[in-house]
């Protein structure tokens, strides 16, 4: 295999980004990591090197990248207008099909990102429940509003049910509104929610947290416990939703929360989100239905345009060909299962978490049932085995394989081998 070395950090353009950006980067990826065009299931550097994209945008790009049917509606519709500050069609259309396709959808508002949408659905279980406090799992990721950068990956995590602040800039208040909880510990979650279920407006989780599956009955017993006490349980479906499934994970593992937040595939590659969910909730969001005082007052500038919208109803209707999410499983479960056995073969402390949609591995032997569990991995292993990846065409975030609908057979062997070559480079020590 061709080992494509890193783009020269003398570049110019890298040189460029560290002049005008904190960083050098946008936040997201290292400096030196500067992507120029996607096709399809690859994607391609300012240097001409091509990869194996499971990356994906971070995860938008499911049906991968220039999808025909979604660049014709976009290209259809730009020269008509991009965007208006009022309803288009497009936008109604699509709220509508996340209606028809999403079990607790009853009604759907749209903003310009999942950051948005898990902080207007916060607001919204705090509107109807009349309370402040939010339950958040520790490790979940639910955006980057101070809220949800309570605990969602501390390097030192504290006693339950107390959070620790992930970001400088946070009034320390907040941390006070916000109960933190192990993921797949139903026993500590019921425990929390019965002696705060006063004090309580929601509680928000991702059904699949970051690359952890929940345990058999986990989801279940979440959503009798919040039931019991007419507290509204929100499924962040930002990753998930239209990926496990066309209904998202709570179809894909049959539990209905109160609320959901979509996003990435929803947009099909643009700025899309939206909160969905049981119509006496998102009634909130209705200056008309409510009094001052329980009004949700929300407005974007970009929320529904009609370039996003047609982006995303040109995605959900390939989505719906027949066979489409058949392909996905077939190629995530072909993945892991020779990840698996090239670990056994390597001999190495190492696992593959997750789902065949979305996994990832974790460098130790023990097992991953939580946040705390995946702080047990050797994170410089993984890097190392990661940078050897990327020298060998395969695109990839930190943690994650997104597997897309565009992956194809040469993009599966590609992998597998770049796999076996990384596992022989850390044998050696490298």
């Amino acid at each position: 295999m061709n080992i494509q070395t890193q783009i020269d950090p003398t570049n110019e353009l890298v040189e460029q980004a560290k002049r005008v950006l904190p960083g050098g980067s946008f936040g997201n990826m290292p400096a030196e990591v500067i992507l120029k065009e996607g096709k399809g299931g690859r994607i391609y550097d300012e240097a001409g090197r091509e990869y194996v994209d499971f990356l994906l945008g971070s995860g938008p790009m499911f049906i991968g990248h220039a999808h025909p049917e979604v660049t014709a509606a976009v290209q259809a519709q730009v020269p008509l207008g991009t965007t208006f500050f009022g309803n288009n069609r497009h936008g109604i259309a699509l709220a509508e099909a996340i209606v028809d396709a999403v079990p607790c959808a009853e009604q759907v508002r749209f903003v310009c990102s999942g950051t948005e949408a898990d902080l207007y659905a916060m607001r919204a279980a705090r509107a109807f429940r009349k309370r402040d406090k939010i339950l958040k799992f520790e490790g979940g990721y639910h955006g980057m509003s101070d809220y949800a950068l309570v605990s969602l990956a501390p390097k030192n995590p504290g006693n339950f049910p107390r959070g620790t602040l992930d970001s400088a800039g946070i009034p320390k208040s907040v941390v006070d509104e916000m109960v933190i909880a192990a993921f797949n510990d139903i026993e500590m979650v019921e425990s929390l929610i019965e002696e705060q279920k006063d004090e309580l407006a929601g509680v928000i989780v991702e059904p699949f947290q970051r690359l952890i599956p929940p345990k058999p009955g986990f989801l279940q017993a979440l959503r009798a416990v919040t039931a019991k006490h007419g507290i509204p349980l929100i499924f962040d479906e930002v990753v998930t939703g239209f990926r496990f499934a066309y209904g998202g994970a709570q179809e894909y593992y049959g539990v209905t929360p109160d609320l959901c937040t979509l996003g990435k595939i929803v947009g099909g590659g643009f700025a899309l989100a939206a909160i969905a969910g049981r119509a006496d909730i998102m009634k909130h969001f209705d200056r008309l239905a409510m009094t001052d005082e329980d009004f949700i007052f929300q407005v974007g500038t970009l929320s529904g345009n009609p370039v996003a919208a047609v982006a995303g109803l040109a995605t959900l209707q390939v989505l719906k060909q027949p066979g489409t999410y058949d392909k996905v499983f077939e190629a995530g479960r072909e993945l892991m299962g020779a990840l698996n056995e090239l670990i056994r073969k390597a001999g190495l402390k190492a696992q593959v978490v997750g789902e065949p949609p979305l996994f990832d591995i974790v460098f130790t032997d023990q097992p991953i049932k939580d946040y705390r569990d995946t702080l047990k991995g050797d994170a410089a292993m993984l890097k190392r085995f990661n940078q050897h990846l990327r020298a060998r065409g395969i695109m990839k975030g930190e943690s994650k394989y997104y597997v897309s609908v565009a992956h194809t057979r040469a993009d599966l062997d590609h992998t597998i081998n770049a796999w076996k070559e990384a596992f022989d480079e850390l044998k050696a020590g490298r």
